[in-house]
């Protein structure tokens, strides 16, 4: 099988599942595991706990109590302990009930007392904690030779627990979890939201899906949808390649996570050690369930979790947003136009006061701020050669402003002409609202030789707590509309 994109990725580590049936968890599998042991990760006894710096009193503003330590997340293999550093933060004169968890740190960051950042100051004031660990690569954690060994171990045995990405990861997010709760004069139970983006994205994905405990969910430039490209269908694989052979003639634009199944593409490797690709296809089968929201979000929403995901609009790890809008419109996504990793330009359009990272965590756990906004429906009509659009919020929604972008005949999801043509700087509008349809509304010209156009638009809500403004933002679906 000759892929355009493969070959250039061997050499990049990532996760890859094994060759054995998986379940979520909970479920048997791998001779009585499942790939979560979630018994174990809830289990304070075997955190094997080094105080690096006991539970101290730290000045400022919001005086704090602060602790650091480091935890085993597990173990690898026999005699191959897998660890963590964590630091806790809780309100300087009670217990924190619930706590918002990030792993966008590094080691050398968490080694002093941290000096809160405004939300993190309105969040200890009324008595949420704080949870730090590190999601990274083990090059510099200083752990390279593991990060190795287990590669090797990886590939020779397809087994995910020797992977950072599938297994390490997000088991590193769920037992902080646990290593906080185990400090019980200082937190009680309550909401626990996790953030973070990119693999602080996709980490805190997984373990919203297999850890009850776990309340809220914003994640951005990380991947959402079980779509083809993710599932290694053969077909989206070769439309893949026959996209990228045409474009790659004019601009040899290309990347190493463009069709990855969670991340950088692992199927060269994979291939070179002799698996076939239905045995990788049916690999990303058997994770699915453990890594996407979109294979779960009937059991999310059951458990009343907060979601919010902003994949940008040309990101090269959440590469299929136009096969998550047009199959999961009701999952809540803001997409800021031209947005992603290395994506500097932007659009002129694009908004420049968003803050939905504090809003979502301060309605999360607070209940004096208006509900965020849910996504909207979308309905469209091509007529005389215009594209008529009218986008619908639930009564009572309070929006304040629509606007939209539009692009004619984008390249497929995942290929290189994706991630480089942008949305043209002149291809937008503010929408008008007809309070007869109780809609955002948008005309847009056609012109004959258009195969199928995309748009999305964005709508405004500005939230207040105190005296502090937070302006948010929620987007349509992203739609795709064939024209021939």
């Amino acid at each position: 099988m000759k892929l355009l994109i493969i070959a250039m990725f061997a050499l990049f580590f990532v996760g890859l599942a094994p060759q054995v049936q998986v379940h979520p968890a909970g479920e048997e599998s791998y001779g009585g595991n499942a790939l979560f042991d979630m018994q174990e990760i809830r289990n304070e006894s075997s955190l094997d706990v080094e105080v690096i710096e006991d539970w101290h009193k730290v000045e400022g503003e919001v005086p704090t109590r602060q602790k650091f330590i480091t935890i085993c997340v597990g173990e690898l293999w026999p005699g191959q302990d897998y660890r963590i550093p964590v630091r806790m933060i809780v309100p300087a004169g009670s217990k924190a009930k619930g706590f918002h968890l990030t792993g966008g740190h590094m080691p050398r960051q968490l080694e002093n007392d941290v000096d809160l950042k405004p939300i993190e100051k309105e969040l200890i004031a009324g008595g949420v904690g704080l949870v730090y660990t590190v999601v990274q690569d083990l090059a510099p954690m200083g752990q390279k030779e593991l990060g190795d060994q287990m590669y090797r171990r990886f590939i020779n045995t397809l087994n995910p627990r020797y992977s950072v990405q599938y297994w390490g990861w997000p088991a590193s997010i769920m037992r902080s979890v646990t290593a906080a709760y185990a400090e019980d004069d200082f937190f009680e139970q309550g909401k626990v939201a996790v953030s973070g983006g990119s693999k602080n994205g996709a980490s805190p994905s997984v373990a919203i899906i297999c850890d009850e405990r776990i309340t809220a969910l914003h994640a951005s430039v990380s991947p959402i949808y079980d779509s083809p490209l993710r599932l290694c269908d053969l077909t989206a694989w070769d439309e893949l390649e026959k996209d990228n052979r045409v474009y790659v003639q004019a601009e040899a634009v290309n990347h190493f996570f463009l069709g990855g199944t969670f991340g950088p593409i692992y199927n060269a490797a994979a291939l070179e050690a002799g698996h076939s690709w239905e045995d990788i296809r049916q690999l990303a089968l058997q994770m699915a369930d453990y890594i996407f929201i979109s294979r779960n979000i009937g059991k999310l929403e059951e458990r009343d979790v907060d979601l919010l995901f902003q994949p940008g609009t040309h990101d090269m790890v959440a590469y299929d947003v136009p096969w998550g809008g047009e199959h999961f419109p009701q999952i809540p996504v803001y997409l800021r136009a031209n947005s992603g990793h290395g994506q500097r330009k932007g659009h002129p359009a694009a908004e420049k006061d968003q803050k939905n990272l504090a809003a979502f965590l301060l309605g999360h756990f607070f209940n004096d701020m208006e509900p965020m906004l849910k996504p909207p429906s979308v309905d469209y009509e091509v007529k005389e050669g215009k594209l008529n659009i009218r986008v619908r919020f639930k009564s009572g929604s309070k929006e304040e402003s629509g606007r939209i972008w539009w692009m004619y005949d984008r390249h497929p999801d995942g290929s290189a002409a994706y991630l480089a043509e942008l949305f043209p700087d002149d291809q937008w509008k503010d929408m008008e609202y007809n309070s007869m349809d109780k809609a955002w509304t948008a005309e847009i010209e056609l012109s004959e030789d258009v195969l199928h156009i995309d748009f999305f638009s964005n709508h405004k809500k500005t939230q207040q707590r105190a005296s502090t403004i937070y302006p948010t933002y929620i987007s349509s679906p992203y739609t795709r509309v064939w024209l021939k």
